[in-house]
């Protein structure tokens, strides 16, 4: 019976341009229900939740194919106001709190209980006083509903992270004629002990019949606080079922699984690289915002290709910009048995370190310089390569010659090395920026991100150079990825980051449920690989 569901989503297909984020993805949620939606980054949750929230993004880009169905009767949500005003509310990843408000303010912003004077009941309701009074009143029950002895009136600035994140869920059930609530990774700013309270407050959210879209990345609270899941994988539905037909291994296999061919075939080595390690990493901590790092521990070996994975968040991208000295970082680095000082991001180059930054655009490249003098300028800065005489003028002859070298051999698609870098095409400007790196002559080499945006022909060869750079010169190579797949083609071990930590480190050959369950925090019977 469709009238037993508080919310249907039939068939959604979201296209960017020629892209479909979604195909064909169905959801269906009952009252009173809790309803994991789980995915990896990039599997299509977010997007599904901004059909359901009628967000900007989806309407001026021609819509959704599909039908929405909430109540019983189709809908047509054209805003996120559309959509609280229909009884659907979001407890946000990101706080969307004001600081110099009080806890009261925040819990009534836009529904403020107004006391008319006589003035008022002449000029407007614009003159009225606000009953702040009954505002306390409604922010206290909200606040004892999720378990929260902090008083009405103190000011959120300053406030823990994991008291904002109960403040952003009083808000919500304070309002009226609430149906269903999405919690967006709601445990992902709290202690053990807070994410244990707010998975009870979500169960007595739903004992009072509102329906609950649950998205994490943690198995076992699925496992201990909901009633079904639904699983999205590279846009697609993968399977709905009842928890109790499942198990948290089940879930990482199916959330991680894939069908198609890795990215790239290589042969693997004869033997394992030996257990000796170039660089030694303990207890870092790394404040990179998005990425913070508490404490990663961690062994590269020499002539290795180590991979770094994780969910989108966790730290892994942390881990370069930190031991680069390009964010704030504490913590012990050892290279080739020398302690590397971090925040100096000068010595740490000449030491035999190169960096291909995740953000091509904003650290990795010099947009409105040429392609040579972009490929030579951490070499002519750091170690004064590509200059002649005793004045240290610019040799543009041997500039000239190199940057033609390495436009050849990463096959840079280009009208001379003199066209201006931003004029390339993504893909062009990250193999830009691995010839810089490579300019630098260096020993270890970290690459981040390094296909991210760029098409499945460029991906080939910056993988292949990656493979050959280590295979013929020795290279001793780290690559951080989003993409699974990429790591275990080309890697020798690859280590999982999660909540800013080495959950594990595992073999490329690792079943899809070791990852799975790595990614989500747990460490597998798989794992160890050190």
């Amino acid at each position: 019976m469709a009238d037993e569901y508080i919310l249907e989503m039939n068939h959604i297909t979201k296209m960017y341009g020629s892209n479909a984020v979604l195909k064909d993805v169905s959801l269906k949620i009952r009252p009173g229900e809790i309803h994991a939606l789980l995915g990896e980054n990039g599997a299509g949750k977010s997007t599904l939740m901004n059909v359901l929230f009628g967000m900007p993004v989806i309407h001026t880009t021609g819509g959704f194919e599909g039908e929405v169905l909430f109540n019983g009767s189709p809908v047509s949500i054209s805003s996120p106001i559309d959509a609280m005003d229909k009884g659907i509310g979001m407890v946000h990843q990101e706080f969307m709190l004001i600081p110099g408000f009080s806890v009261t303010d925040n819990i009534k912003l836009n529904r403020e209980i107004a006391r008319p004077w006589p003035i008022s009941k002449i000029l407007g309701r614009d003159l009225e006083f606000l009953d702040r009074e009954a505002m306390a009143r409604d922010a206290r029950n909200a606040l004892d509903d999720v378990g929260m002895n902090i008083e009405e009136y103190t000011l959120v600035s300053g406030l823990p992270v994991g008291h904002m994140q109960f403040i952003e869920i009083a808000r919500e059930i304070d309002k009226t004629g609430m149906k269903l609530l999405v919690f967006d990774e709601p445990t992902a700013v709290l202690t053990e002990s807070e994410a244990q309270q707010l998975l009870e407050v979500m169960k007595s959210i739903a004992a009072k019949g509102i329906a609950i879209i649950f998205i994490t990345h943690r198995l076992d609270e699925v496992m201990n606080a909901a009633d079904s899941v639904t699983i999205l994988r590279d846009g697609q539905l993968v399977s709905t079922f009842p928890k109790k037909e499942t198990s948290p291994a089940q879930l990482a296999a199916q959330m991680i699984g894939r069908s198609s061919e890795s990215v790239i075939q290589i042969q693997k080595r004869d033997t394992e690289v030996e257990d000796r390690p170039v660089m030694r990493i303990r207890k870092l901590w790394v404040n990179m915002p998005g990425e913070v790092d508490k404490g990663i521990d961690l062994d590269v070996r020499e002539g290795e290709i180590l991979g770094i994975g994780g969910l989108a968040g966790q730290g892994k991208i942390g881990i370069p910009n930190g031991v680069m000295g390009l964010y704030e970082a504490i913590g012990e680095v050892e290279f080739e048995g020398k302690k590397l000082p971090l925040g100096d991001a000068g010595t740490v180059l000449k030491a035999g370190l190169a960096m291909v930054s995740e953000d091509r655009r904003g650290i990795g490249l010099l947009l409105d310089q040429s392609i040579e003098n972009n490929i030579v300028f951490t070499a002519m800065q750091v170690n004064g390569d590509f200059m002649k005489g005793f004045l240290h003028q610019k040799d543009t002859r041997k500039i000239r010659k190199y940057a033609e070298e390495m436009i050849r051999e990463l096959d840079i698609r280009c009208t001379s090395p003199a066209q201006p870098t931003g004029t390339l095409s993504g893909g062009n400007q990250q193999k830009v920026c691995v010839a810089r790196a490579l300019a630098m002559n260096p020993k270890f080499l970290f690459v981040s991100e390094p296909t991210r945006g760029i098409d499945i022909g460029a991906k080939h060869l910056v993988l292949e150079t990656l493979v050959r750079l280590n295979r013929e010169k020795g290279m001793t190579i780290v690559m951080v990825s989003s993409e699974l797949q990429e790591l275990r083609s080309i890697c020798d071990r690859i280590a999982i980051v999660a909540e800013g930590k080495v959950v594990d480190i595992l073999k490329t050959d690792a079943s899809d449920t070791a990852f799975g369950l790595a990614m989500s925090g747990v460490r597998s019977e798989e794992g160890g690989c050190a």
